[in-house]
């Protein structure tokens, strides 16, 4: 199936995907969402709430039937193949996914370091990867302490798997959270951010072309306070899958528990840590903080935006920091040139700037950027930070925008101290020629991924998650089918009569 050639101008779905439907919305109500590179309207698009959930998750629940339904009861190599063709259909559709990807959050198309092709290249290894898994889950046999009993373990599917995903990686966050659930037999209703929710929309053709049974994958678009809530305390969703900020993963545990206990698994906020040794390859040091920070404008929840710098070599880094980030290309996302495309919408970019501007009041000495870029879209500078102190604002909380603030610290112990004094464990990185101390130092950060030499390298095959605040319950790998999976014991007596 092709979803045709990709024109800015659309038509683009926009209608609510339930039981390989798309319908309008119970209330008929519609929001817009606009181009965040030219402010201008893309589409109106339906707005799902409470009565929606209720008709996505009874068909889902009915889909289920109590584990009896075609999707659960289906063999693991029905749903591999159903799986891999969904990724070859993203596959034999990149260009379009890919462009309305970046039409609609403002993220480059394709360029040399990091675009929304990049993104897609990432959706199709994960449905791959966890369509590898759909054939091989199994249980074991327990060798208990009784000769004459047999016991064995099935990891059976959770049922109505409820997901809420964010704005800044909309296809990618869909194919974590979707991929492993349908690997195991799960039923899902998903929830788009309002702010980005075309390219979820157009997957779902390619879901039911893919022959993914009607009430597997229902898809809505609407807001957290009203679609959102209504997901996290439905008596029939089973689990709830959420990616967003902190205090909001603390309101979906809170509803979880109030309604009916679902399991839950959250990946949150993050204050990621990055520390550059004395013995570091510098050029090696700002490549990784340049990648770690202003990937995808950054608009990425494992951003290294603290950035640690022995003083050894502090005005050296800062230095060549500075320069690099004035190489990096802010303008139109369409332009393979561009590094550095919009912010995804007025309320981000206002935020952004705000923090800018308490850096500033709090005394840090701003080394470049710290502006908009241009008079039109919400594009910011990549700006830079030296002079930072742990207790200014913009050290201590999650920015989600293009602002690298870099702190100066002496010894091994004290950084470690210090990169560890947050709410926040989603990721960290040591930078160092030393793989003895950049490992003792991976140890002892509290961190869900530690990069070494390196940062933002994902895989489908490497579990991500947080400590602390930063969520609980991992994505990805192997580990990533635990949060999908419920474990039964069977125990039957050799001598029993079957």
């Amino acid at each position: 199936m092709s979803l045709g050639k990709f024109r800015p101008e659309g038509p683009f779905e926009t209608r609510l995907f339930i039981n390989n439907e798309f319908v309008p919305a119970v209330s008929a109500k519609t929001f817009p969402t606009f181009n965040p590179a030219t402010e201008k309207l893309i589409a109106e698009v339906a707005e799902g709430d409470a009565a929606d959930v209720d008709i996505a998750v009874a068909v889902a629940k009915a889909a289920f039937d109590d584990g009896n339904g075609e999707w659960p009861r289906s063999t693991g190599p029905t749903r591999r193949d159903i799986m891999n063709k969904v990724a070859q259909l993203i596959e034999d559709n990149l260009e379009y996914l890919s462009s309305l990807e970046s039409l609609d959050s403002g993220k480059p198309f394709s360029n040399a370091a990091y675009s929304a092709q990049v993104d897609l290249a990432l959706v199709i290894k994960c449905y791959r990867y966890y369509a590898g898994w759909a054939d091989k889950l199994m249980g074991k046999m327990i060798p208990i302490d009784a000769p004459d009993i047999f016991a064995y373990t099935r990891h059976e599917p959770i049922g109505v798997c409820g997901q809420i995903i964010p704005w800044n990686f909309p296809l990618l966050m869909m194919a974590w959270k979707i991929a492993p659930a349908l690997a195991c037999g799960n039923v899902v209703v998903l929830k788009t951010s309002e702010k980005t929710p075309l390219s979820a929309l157009a997957l779902c053709k390619l879901f039911k072309e893919a022959g993914v049974p009607p009430g597997v994958v229902n898809v809505l678009s609407g807001f957290g306070p009203t679609a959102g809530a209504a997901i996290a305390k439905h008596m029939d969703v089973d689990k709830v899958a959420f990616t967003g900020s902190t205090p909001v993963g603390k309101m979906i545990m809170s509803m979880a528990a109030e309604s009916n206990l679902k399991k839950t698994s959250l990946e949150l906020g993050g204050k990621s840590p990055l520390i550059v040794m004395p013995d570091a390859d510098l050029d090696q040091a700002v490549q990784a903080a340049h990648i770690g920070l202003f990937l995808n404008q950054g608009q990425c929840c494992i951003a290294s935006s603290r950035l640690y710098v022995h003083e050894d070599v502090y005005d050296e880094f800062v230095a060549k920091a500075t320069e690099a980030a004035r190489n990096w290309t802010t303008g139109d996302p369409m332009d393979p040139n561009t590094l550095n495309g919009a912010q995804v919408d007025k309320i981000q970019f206002d935020k952004i700037l705000r923090y800018i501007a308490a850096g500033r009041t709090e005394g840090a000495t701003l080394k470049c950027g710290g502006q908009r870029s241009g008079d039109k879209g919400y594009f910011i500078e990549p700006t830079i930070f030296a002079d930072v102190k742990d207790d200014m604002k913009i050290a201590r909380e999650e920015i989600f925008g293009p602002v690298m603030s870099i702190l100066k610290f002496r010894t091994s112990d004290e950084v470690i101290r210090r990169a560890n004094a947050s709410p926040f464990g989603l990721g960290a990185g040591v930078i160092s020629r030393d793989i003895g101390t950049a490992l003792s130092m991976a140890h002892r950060l509290r961190a869900g991924t530690v990069y070494v030499n390196t940062y933002d390298v994902f895989d489908a095959a490497m579990p991500f998650g947080g400590f602390k605040q930063s969520g609980n319950g991992r994505e990805l790998g192997e580990y990533g089918l635990h949060e999908y999976t419920e474990v039964k014991v069977v125990v039957v007596p050799l001598d029993a009569k079957l």
